[in-house]
């Protein structure tokens, strides 16, 4: 090798040729790896990510009052930490698991027809009152006028429905107006929360 560098060298000719073969050898790139020319993907590092995520909040069902929170039996969603912490290591919760929930959810069924059963009913006896026409109640008149005698009450108004109807209705839903003389009136029977008949008194004097 250093004799054929030697008449290279010696050969001003040659000079130029190996000039430029020196120079193509600096600028050219090194290969590729055999890992990168055989097709095979580059190596990427795995990135692992943790999933922070956490339930803030739990479905439970208290076992008992809770001042502040609820009745016993009441479904609410609470903090997990406050469940974790308090709720659960007192005993005055527990979680709502699925069995549960389905057992509340048939129970709320349950108890929606039993309110329609109830709602019904008043109405049948909402309109046995307001068809049993104009009921006649009897005072005896105050002197002179269309005055009576102290007044209606409550009891009146259930004693002659009662006589006229052989409905029995608590005196405690009975809305009488104020009655003092003789004339006609309207009565209010609160029969349910969403159920109130009217019932029409005449009253004369005797």
């Amino acid at each position: 090798m250093a004799m054929a560098m030697a008449n290279i060298m010696a050969s001003p000719a040659l000079l130029p040729c190996f000039e430029g073969l020196r120079a193509q050898s600096l600028t050219q790139k090194p290969a590729a790896s055999a890992a990168s020319t055989s097709g095979s993907p580059a190596y990427q590092p795995l990135a692992v990510v943790a999933d922070k995520r956490v339930q803030k909040r739990r479905q439970v069902i208290l076992t008992e009052d809770v001042e502040y929170l609820g009745k016993t039996g009441a479904l609410l969603a609470v903090k997990t930490g406050y469940f974790r912490n308090f709720l659960y290591p007192t005993g005055k919760a527990k979680l709502a698991t699925p069995e549960i929930l389905k057992a509340i959810r048939v129970e709320e069924l349950r108890k929606e027809e039993e309110r329609k059963v109830v709602k019904a009913g008043a109405e049948s006896v909402a309109r046995l009152l307001q068809n049993a026409g104009m009921l006649t109640l009897r005072r005896k008149r105050g002197g002179q006028g269309k005055q009576i005698f102290g007044s209606v009450t409550s009891q009146d108004i259930v004693d002659i429905i009662r006589a006229n109807t052989k409905q029995e209705v608590d005196k405690r839903d009975v809305t009488v107006p104020e009655v003092r003389e003789i004339g006609q009136y309207v009565v209010e029977i609160k029969l349910h929360p969403e159920v109130t008949a009217q019932v029409k008194i005449n009253v004369v004097g005797q």
